[in-house]
């Protein structure tokens, strides 16, 4: 952006975006020529310095354009992808959180409870409201089955819900391993409100590693409740321990039966897209497909759970069904069928993303720059940049070497008349070797590189070494949003 001569204030203000779960941004107009400022402008514009923002998924940190992950979990984005499971009873949930390019430290995600296989197991806070909430109810039944436990019935509930939770951590322990045998990074695991998340970061590359990521959760919930029924041969009925190994046991069949539906983002809407994915040769129409097979069992939970526990075919006494339980299985059906909802939509938007990544080029998004030295005034550098047509200024040392990049929101906080007395060195932020980007990083890669080091803007360099211009934050945003405003 250009510093207006008389004013100091920039001529268009900054486009912001995030996503994750997911804030959109308003999509604004992205450079279109590599390397110069794709109109004429009487003097340069430099990135603009843009405050924190806050993505989604998770809290994020100061950051370039913000992806949405995403499942990508089914945050994937290639989807950030993430898979989640349901508790007892209900489905599992996918948040897709795509993820910006440059963002900070990785929220913790709640309780760090292990490393397993080097991936790091969170309980987030919600958690501890759901394990309440299963000690409550089961509690409740089991004083109708063993009414002799007593108030001791409330601790063998909590942990019946103890142990549901590590048969779903099971379940997102098989995705990890399936996801870190196909070389996919897995960001964490998360245990929360409505089951679990497995944040992988990335997509498979087959269709057939697609399918096998998505079964291997389901089967392994099929595994354990098979565990639990053999368990359950060895005790007596009606005693805790045969209690506990049944609950578990139709627990597990829920959590797989459930997950096996074909709609996004359950685990059976992925095994759908992978089917989709074969057929067609369209990673894309996969998605479509199984994200309007999920919004359409979102509506079918909506309307079909309430008629389901009215009409008893959940095991339900139809006398019960009246009052503050219609109302409870109304509002458990309108929080699941907008989970599903909301992920199904989250599936197309980070796929969306994932087919549009390739468009953000470092080189074709990069400012022509211009080197000055360290002692320059502010007013000189500003009259070389707009000489040479550049939009940047790099500021070097008695080699040539580049040392730091002059800041966009330093020059226009800088009044006009001062600006002959002002060396480009005060204004200036020191590069460090993350602030070093490649010009020929494209897509993912160039998203990747801007996360691990957040700045407002980028020393973008040839092979040789050769300084190429200046990468800003705000530009790769831009691109990012008008490239995600593009329909598929």
């Amino acid at each position: 952006m250009d510093v207006s001569g008389g004013s100091g204030q920039p001529r268009s203000g900054r486009d912001q975006s995030a996503e994750e779960h997911a804030e959109q941004a308003t999509p604004a107009p992205a450079p279109d020529q590599a390397h110069h400022d794709p109109e004429p402008h009487d003097t340069p514009r430099p990135p603009a310095e843009q405050p924190p923002t806050n993505g989604t998924d998770e809290a994020q940190e100061p950051k370039p354009p913000a992806p949405p992950a995403p499942e990508a979990p089914q945050q994937h984005p290639d989807r950030s992808h993430a898979h989640a499971e349901g508790t007892a009873g209900t489905p599992g949930t996918a948040g897709t959180t795509g993820k910006g390019p440059a963002r900070g430290p990785e929220p913790r995600g709640g309780l760090l409870m292990g490393r397993p296989f080097g991936v790091p197991v969170y309980v987030a806070p919600s958690w501890f409201l759901v394990a309440a909430l299963i000690t409550w109810v089961f509690g409740g039944q089991l004083d109708r089955v063993l009414p002799e436990l007593g108030g001791a019935r409330y601790l063998v509930s909590l942990f019946f819900a103890v142990a549901f939770y590590a048969s779903v951590l099971v379940h997102e322990l098989a995705h990890t391993v399936a996801a870190l045998r196909f070389k996919l990074p897995v960001r964490r695991i998360q245990l929360q409100f409505f089951g679990g998340v497995s944040e992988i970061e990335k997509e498979a590359e087959t269709p057939g590693r697609e399918f096998v990521l998505a079964f291997v959760g389901p089967l392994l919930s099929l595994v354990l409740a098979g565990v639990f029924y053999a368990a359950m041969q060895t005790v007596e009925p009606g005693t805790v321990p045969g209690v506990l190994l049944a609950g578990l046991m139709i627990s597990n069949l829920i959590v797989a039966a459930f997950n096996l539906l074909p709609g996004l983002p359950l685990d059976g809407g992925r095994m759908l897209r992978a089917v989709v994915w074969k057929i067609t040769g369209k990673p894309m129409s996969g998605t479509i497909a199984a994200a309007w097979f999920g919004r359409a069992l979102a509506v079918s939970v909506l309307i079909g759970l309430p008629l389901l526990t009215q009409s008893g075919a959940l095991g339900s006494d139809a006398v019960d069904n009246v009052g503050m339980d219609t109302v409870m299985d109304a509002l458990l059906a309108a929080i699941l069928a907008a989970i599903i909802w909301t992920g199904a939509g989250n599936s197309l938007r980070v796929a969306r993303l994932r087919e549009h990544l390739p468009e953000l080029r470092a080189r074709a998004l990069t400012r022509r720059a211009v080197p000055v030295q360290t002692d320059t005034p502010l007013s000189e550098a500003l009259r070389q940049a707009n000489a040479a047509g550049a939009r940047a200024l790099v500021v070097v040392d008695g080699d040539g070497n580049p040392v730091s990049l002059v800041r966009e929101a330093a020059i226009v906080g800088v009044p006009e008349h001062r600006r002959p007395w002002v060396a480009v060195s005060g204004l200036a932020q020191d590069l460090t070797d993350g602030m070093r980007v490649s010009a020929e990083l494209a897509g993912e890669e160039l998203l990747e590189v801007l996360r691990a080091t957040p700045a407002t803007e980028y020393l973008v360099v040839e092979d040789t070494g050769e300084i190429y211009g200046v990468l800003s934050a705000a530009d790769v945003e831009r691109a990012f949003v008008k490239a995600m405003a593009r329909p598929s």
